[in-house]
């Protein structure tokens, strides 16, 4: 049942640089908990340390603002103990990727059924602009004044080859395609992981700029359909990844998206990211999905089989 989407609404000043993508993501994320059908009292935000981790303050639902990089582990604590109430997890690349990654991979691999929302500007923007573990080679900051000489993560690709369930990637300025895969991460039944590409107007503006403005270096993906953009397509044959210009006589040799095709999963992580790729376009949509078990699923279960057993009322001294 739709909700009013004022009821999630909670009435703070939102504390964030003016023009900041983050408020396009705030928009979408209240516009969807108003159409998922979960009251606000059954769904709880929990974040970490950074300007994304401010968002739980602007909702009128439960949240907590935990300790840097933590967010993975107490969003598991929460979900174990009440396996009902919805659970997303607000972190950014610095929080996230950097003292939070090994909380990260391990939520991962359980696939507890929690919703990841990664906010990516490729810069630290609350302590003012230190590079992140996804800024690029050779970004020069304040603080990396000669260029940065480390290699950037792939985040795609870190999710996959952790065993996540559930991988997308969508950008603040597409709102429509974000609240899209917004509503997609919150109907997948396990960890659902969405990078979100935000612009960080103040430390490190216009570094999407090179793809997000032009058609034909950005990949919308969609389910079983060929990978066109602007005029030109991608085909694969033998594990060879070609552009080629579109026209009714390729059909056959086009690549369609599987989104449960974990080796073409890989393949599209490296688009726009690995040297030999740079030419290909920025992908965008569900790049990968897998249906199996939750852990909090099984966890619960177990629990309550236990409390059955007459050791349980031992223990805790019930007749």
């Amino acid at each position: 049942m739709k909700k009013n989407i004022n009821s999630f609404i909670y009435n703070k000043k939102v504390n964030w640089c003016p023009g900041c993508g983050n408020f396009s993501i705030l928009k979408q994320i209240k516009s969807i908990l108003s159409e998922i059908g979960v009251k606000k009292e059954k769904i709880v935000f929990v974040s970490g340390i950074g300007c994304s981790s401010r968002l739980p303050y602007y909702l009128n639902t439960f949240g907590i603002h935990g300790i840097h990089g933590r967010a993975p582990s107490i969003a598991t604590g929460i979900k174990l103990s009440n396996p009902n109430l919805s659970v997303w997890i607000i972190t950014g690349d610095g929080d996230g990727l950097s003292i939070g990654v090994n909380n990260l991979l391990h939520l991962f691999r359980r696939n507890i059924n929690v919703n990841i929302l990664l906010f990516n500007n490729k810069i630290y923007g609350l302590t003012k602009g230190q590079y992140s573990p996804t800024s690029s080679f050779g970004k020069k900051t304040k603080y990396s004044p000669l260029g940065t000489i480390e290699r950037p993560f792939n985040t795609l690709s870190l999710a996959l080859g952790s065993g996540a369930t559930f991988v997308a990637r969508s950008i603040d300025i597409n709102t429509k395609h974000l609240k899209k895969m917004l509503i997609e991460s919150n109907n997948h039944k396990g960890t659902s992981f969405l990078e979100i590409y935000q612009n960080c107007n103040i430390f490190n503006n216009g570094v999407f700029s090179s793809f997000s403005k032009k058609k034909n270096k950005s990949l919308y993906l969609e389910p079983n359909k060929p990978l066109l953009f602007g005029t030109k397509c991608i085909i694969l044959n033998n594990n060879k990844i070609k552009i080629k210009l579109y026209n009714k006589y390729i059909n056959k040799k086009l690549w369609i998206h599987d989104i449960y095709n974990i080796n073409k999963a890989f393949f599209l992580s490296n688009f726009f990211y690995e040297k030999k790729y740079k030419s290909f376009p920025c992908p965008f949509g569900v790049i990968y999905k897998k249906n199996i078990y939750t852990y909090d699923k099984i966890f619960n279960k177990k629990n309550y089989n236990f409390k059955k057993k007459s050791l349980y009322k031992i223990l805790s001294g019930k007749k």
